[in-house]
């Protein structure tokens, strides 16, 4: 009882601190999955930009929305991918040549992971960039 003791005060502090460490590196991994399907999935959307500011800001909500919850027209109700993560914390941004889009690039602003002792917080990660490779329609009417 008296070894047990007095390894306990060490081993358990080191059992701790390894589940909190991997819990974190697994948020982060699903996290940085997250992102990646929403930037593939960003970069194989129609682009349309018939009512300028509005259709864009239609396409970037759809490309939260799947980086949040999988889907880019979420259910009422759906639980996101990651507990704490919504739309507010990923940013979408699209690099233009002459108004045409060339890439998009999809991340996290701001993200805290929330441990068992601890929380960490990651600003501007994870990020994924891919090069545009959908269907450019500025003057197609959406279905």
């Amino acid at each position: 009882m008296l070894e047990f003791a007095l390894s306990a005060g060490v081993l358990i502090p080191i059992m701790a601190g390894t589940f909190q460490f991997g819990y974190g590196m697994y948020t982060y991994n699903k996290l940085q999955s997250a992102v990646n399907d929403g930037a593939r999935y960003a970069s194989n959307r129609t682009y349309r930009t018939l009512l300028g500011a509005t259709d864009t800001d239609k396409v970037k909500l759809a490309i939260k929305n799947m980086v949040v919850y999988g889907v880019p027209s979420p259910a009422n109700g759906a639980v996101p991918l990651v507990n704490g993560l919504g739309t507010g914390n990923v940013d979408v941004s699209f690099a233009t040549t002459s108004g045409l889009p060339t890439s998009v690039t999809v991340k996290l602003n701001t993200f805290t992971i929330d441990t068992i002792f601890t929380n960490y917080t990651i600003t501007g990660k994870p990020v994924m960039t891919f090069p545009y490779v959908g269907r450019y329609a500025p003057e197609e009417s959406e279905p």
